[in-house]
């Protein structure tokens, strides 16, 4: 092709073609027959090893829309309508283009982008800005994208540590500070679920006998040593899924989850007084203590409220102080009244 008739006027095919790579490098240059005379620079930098130029159009680019276009004059016929393409081999890239005619039969200009795929073929084919007319917005877009993308993430991770900070919060709120036990909020939470959701349990109300003498002979940092060994000695008696919370200076509450077999209860109290009773040394010293403890059940047909459950726990616990403490009491719902353990 030697020259190119444009607007009534003879254009140089190298000036032609330089002016069509500067402002549509992804275009694609017709020649009456349908042939590939010329492709813009981005175009061609999709299929690097495959020259375009000499090939049929339509043997290069599947036309999905428009349908039934199989000549060069199916395509005139369809100048200046939104063509719906893709690439024939792979990658199958998808684009947009329409198509200009030359006057006087000279051929045709298809002009194509990349359309909403235009994030894809940036990552696909590595382009730059300098693969987009000047005039081309699509670099304007990627960058709203990516700073998009960017402004998402780090809402994202904010999101992430205020959920993180929220939890810490929530899990401060229902832990006591000294021993890591839940506090009397998170019991009071956990027995109001438990008897909404139906679950069985044993409630033993635990107080510490002698507590204070520790307090008294040795001072307050030996008695937070003691509550935090005797925290330590319920939760290794306990199952998993059980639950030791302090209530009180030196009262401690366990829940045992599906649990009344009176004779496993007696065991696990009778380890936890043990536990509790073996001398604790510090700054050495060795500080002594025991506990005792009461027993009460509940069941979804015993209609008791938690606070009403609690109280029969204390019951026997002051049952089992009366009797000379360090020992345990179960609540007798049926004798209204507390019976020592067998």
């Amino acid at each position: 092709m030697t020259d190119t008739p444009c607007n009534g006027a003879v254009i140089a095919s190298d000036e032609f073609c330089r002016v069509l790579n500067l402002l549509c490098p992804m275009h694609v240059l017709l020649d009456a027959t349908g042939h590939v005379v010329q492709v813009g620079p981005t175009l061609q930098k999709l299929r690097p090893d495959a020259p375009m130029q000499g090939r049929r159009v339509l043997e290069l680019f599947d036309l999905q829309r428009p349908r039934r276009v199989s000549s060069m004059a199916d395509l005139h016929a369809i100048a200046g309508q939104k063509l719906h393409l893709e690439m024939r081999d792979a990658p199958h890239t998808r684009l947009k283009g329409v198509l200009a005619p030359l006057p006087s039969g000279g051929g045709a200009v298809i002009n194509l982008s990349f359309g909403i795929s235009v994030l894809d073929a940036v990552r696909d084919y590595a382009l730059t800005s300098a693969d987009f007319a000047a005039t081309d917005l699509t670099m304007e877009m990627l960058y709203l994208v990516e700073a998009k993308s960017a402004a998402m993430e780090a809402s994202r991770q904010l999101n992430q540590r205020l959920q993180g900070a929220k939890i810490a919060a929530e899990e401060q709120a229902f832990t006591d500070t000294l021993t890591g036990l839940k506090n009397r909020r998170a019991l009071d939470y956990i027995l109001d679920r438990l008897c909404h959701d139906h679950v069985p349990f044993t409630l033993m109300h635990l107080d510490l006998d002698y507590f204070k003498a520790v307090n008294d002979t040795h001072g307050h940092a030996a008695g937070d040593h003691v509550l935090q060994q005797a925290a330590r000695a319920m939760l290794g008696q306990i199952r998993k899924n059980d639950i030791v919370a302090r209530v009180g200076g030196d009262e401690f509450i366990l829940l045992l989850l599906d649990l009344d077999d009176r004779a496993v209860l007696d065991g696990i109290a009778e380890r936890v007084i043990g536990r509790i009773e073996e001398p604790v040394p510090f700054n050495g010293k060795s500080c002594r203590i025991s506990a005792s403890i009461g027993i009460a059940f509940w069941s979804p047909e015993a209609c008791l409220s938690p606070a009403e459950l609690i109280e029969q726990a204390d019951m026997a616990l002051y049952a089992a102080k009366d009797a000379g403490r360090a020992q345990h009491r179960f609540y007798d719902s049926g004798a209204g009244a507390q019976t020592a353990a067998e």
